[in-house]
C-alpha cells in the first residue's frame, strides 16, 4: 500500500465516526407556545413534563421542548407560533387561552398542534367538527363559555359545600400520541 492511500484510509476511518452521527435521525422537538407566563405555568410544565416521560419521552433525552411566552400580550403569539414552526418542531402544544391554538393553527396547516379551550374550536375555525376534526388541529374542549354556567350550577345543586374545583389536562396524551405516529 502507498503512502498516499494509507493517509486517504486512516483519514476516511477517522472521519467516520462524525459521519455516523450525523446520520442519527434528529431527535423530535415538541413547540410549547402559551399565552402566559413560566411562573404562572410551572404546575402546568410540571404536569406536562411527567405525563411525556410516563409516555416514554424525556425532555433532555429522547424530545427536546422549545418553549414560547407571550406574557398577556396575545398580539404576540402570531409571531410566536410561526417561529416554533419555522424551527420544525414535531407538534405545537398551544396553550394559556384559546388565541393560542388560533395563532399556532394560523401560522401552519402540516404541523400537528394540540389545543385545549373553552370555547367552541369549530366556531373558532380550528377543526372542521367536534367528531370528525380533520386537519392538523386536535385537543379538546370543555365549552365553558357556552356550558360552564350550567356545569357549575349542577355542581352547586349536587355539593352546595364545595368551593374548590379542578380540571385535569391532557395536552401530554396528545403530544405524545403524534410523537409515536399514531394520530390519525
Amino acid at each position: 500500500m502507498r503512502r498516499r492511500e494509507f493517509i486517504t484510509l486512516i483519514g476516511g476511518m477517522a472521519a467516520w465516526p462524525i459521519a455516523a452521527r450525523t446520520q442519527q435521525p434528529a431527535m423530535p422537538m415538541i413547540g410549547w407556545m402559551s399565552g402566559r407566563s413560566p411562573e404562572d405555568s410551572a404546575h402546568l410544565l410540571a404536569a406536562f413534563r411527567q405525563g411525556l416521560r410516563e409516555a416514554g419521552f424525556v425532555e433532555g433525552q429522547n424530545v427536546s421542548i422549545e418553549y414560547r411566552w407571550a406574557r398577556g400580550q396575545y398580539d404576540q403569539l402570531p409571531a410566536l407560533a410561526s417561529d416554533l414552526v419555522s424551527h420544525g418542531v414535531a407538534v405545537v402544544a398551544a396553550v394559556g387561552g384559546d388565541v393560542s391554538a388560533v395563532a399556532a393553527k394560523r401560522a401552519t396547516s402540516t404541523v400537528p398542534i394540540v389545543f385545549g379551550m373553552g370555547d367552541d374550536p369549530v366556531k373558532a375555525d380550528l377543526v372542521a367538527s367536534l367528531n370528525r376534526p380533520g386537519g392538523n388541529a386536535t385537543g379538546y374542549t370543555l365549552l365553558t363559555s357556552e356550558m360552564e354556567p350550567k356545569r357549575v350550577g349542577l355542581l352547586h345543586d349536587l355539593l352546595p359545600r364545595v368551593h374548590l374545583i379542578g380540571i385535569l389536562d391532557i395536552h401530554f396524551i396528545h403530544i405524545a400520541q403524534v410523537l409515536n405516529g399514531s394520530r390519525a
